[in-house]
């Protein structure tokens, strides 16, 4: 699984014209899941942004996650995420999982930052969605399950 990992003042997403999740300090996470992605990715990635030290402490230091910072997270899929564009001019999505695999461990990874106690708000799997975001810092975070960067 591939994250990009936002701090975020506040995001929203917009599905034909409506508000389908917003919220307010906190973490807007596009997740891509590759075709071979399994427990041990989802496990990986759910424990990384958890427990990301991104938000200051009393001190301007990046030393709280998302739950001291007192945030909510909001999770977008974004099978682009999962892009190859080292060759050629058009990025290549082969290595992303078909839209039902991909929904499942979408649903599953959303699940799991709830079971740790964060509050989670959803994109709208497989819409096309306006993601409007106020990224703080800006502080932005690659992660990868198989740690390829």
């Amino acid at each position: 699984m591939r994250i990009v990992v936002q701090r975020v003042s506040e995001a929203a997403v917009i599905v034909d014209g409506r508000s389908v999740a917003a919220i307010e300090q906190g973490l807007l996470v596009y997740l891509g899941v590759a075709v071979d992605d399994n427990d041990a990715d989802l496990t990986y990635v759910v424990d990384k942004v958890r427990h990301l030290r991104i938000f200051s402490d009393e001190n301007g230091r990046m030393n709280l996650d998302v739950a001291q910072a007192g945030g909510t997270v909001l999770v977008v899929s974004a099978f682009t995420v999962q892009a190859d564009a080292r060759h050629g001019r058009r990025p290549s999505c082969e290595s992303a999982a078909t839209p039902d695999r991909a929904r499942v461990l979408y649903e599953l990874f959303c699940d799991a930052l709830v079971r740790t106690g964060l509050t989670v708000q959803r994109g709208s799997f497989g819409a096309m969605m306006a993601v409007q975001s106020i990224n703080a810092g800006p502080v932005c975070v690659l992660l990868d399950s198989r740690k390829t960067f």
